[in-house]
């Protein structure tokens, strides 16, 4: 009998559910059928009859069920495009706001200097090793710009100088390399100096006033800009502040360790100083 039901089975249960749908449609068309094979019969095909409901229930909830997935779906996937384009709007807004306070604070820098002739260029590359510190810029001497240039933010703060450059490029020594050298002055007090890089001071970021005059009073936080002793460079541009006085390990001379006034790992965009009017 099971090897019947198991190669027959489903044959019994497509004959049980076309009995079912003849005993239907009989009771349809004859209603004032009554006989006792039809009670039998009946009773036969009443377990097939409630197999036939529950199965087309069970496929029009999963079909009800599929349809409210990918609805869902749907709404999720426009949610998510709302929240990006809501993403790049603000992000959007937050750089016009950053471009905006760049501007005037460059504005700022032209009013106080309208001698500075200036060239913008973004900072493609950056070198720091234990013997050099330089950045590379986007602008050479197609754009008009030359060895020894003064680059500086648009706050007016001093980056570094021109040391090499190419048609559309070029290659500046920071504050803090071995190689720069320009005059200095601390403002609070007046005394004049040499900015100098040190190896040593490198390491943390820093550089050095020299030949300080043996009565020089310097306190930590004194304002160092550039002098435009020689001519140059321009003067007036922060270079930064006095950290720690100083006396060389033979006794014989004093020098003011400075902390660049900006940071010089995080530079985008610079502006090299390509004409300004001497002073002295």
């Amino acid at each position: 009998m099971k090897d019947f039901f198991r190669r027959n089975g489903i044959w019994v249960v497509v004959a049980a559910l076309l009995l079912t749908a003849a005993l239907s449609l009989g009771s349809a068309l004859f209603p004032n059928l009554t006989s006792p094979l039809s009670n039998v019969i009946g009773i036969v095909a009443s377990p097939f009859q409630k197999a036939t409901t529950s199965f087309t229930g069970w496929v029009e909830s999963l079909y009800d069920y599929a349809f409210r997935y990918q609805e869902l779906q749907s709404k999720v996937e426009e949610l998510e495009l709302q929240i990006s384009e809501m993403n790049k709007d603000n992000r959007e807004a937050e750089d016009a706001v950053a471009e905006n306070a760049r501007l005037r604070k460059l504005l700022k820098l032209a009013e106080k200097h309208t001698d500075f002739t200036y060239e913008a260029a973004r900072v493609t590359g950056a070198t720091s090793t234990s013997w050099e510190s330089t950045i590379t810029l986007s602008k050479g001497s197609s754009s008009g710009i030359e060895k020894n240039d003064t680059v500086i933010t648009e706050t007016g703060y001093l980056v570094g100088v021109v040391a090499e450059l190419g048609s559309n490029w070029c290659t500046v020594i920071t504050l803090v390399d071995p190689d720069i050298s320009m005059g200095a002055l601390v403002y609070r007090t007046g005394d004049n100096a040499i900015l100098e890089g040190d190896l040593t001071l490198m390491v943390d970021g820093a550089c050095k006033l020299s030949y300080l005059d043996s009565k020089s009073q310097l306190i930590s936080g004194d304002e160092v800009l550039t002098s435009g002793k020689g001519g140059v460079y321009p003067s007036g541009l922060v270079v930064g502040y006095v950290s720690d006085v100083k006396t060389t390990p033979s006794g014989t001379e004093r020098y003011a360790v400075v902390k660049p006034a900006i940071a010089l790992d995080n530079l985008v965009e610079v502006f090299v100083i390509k004409d300004f009017d001497i002073t002295d």
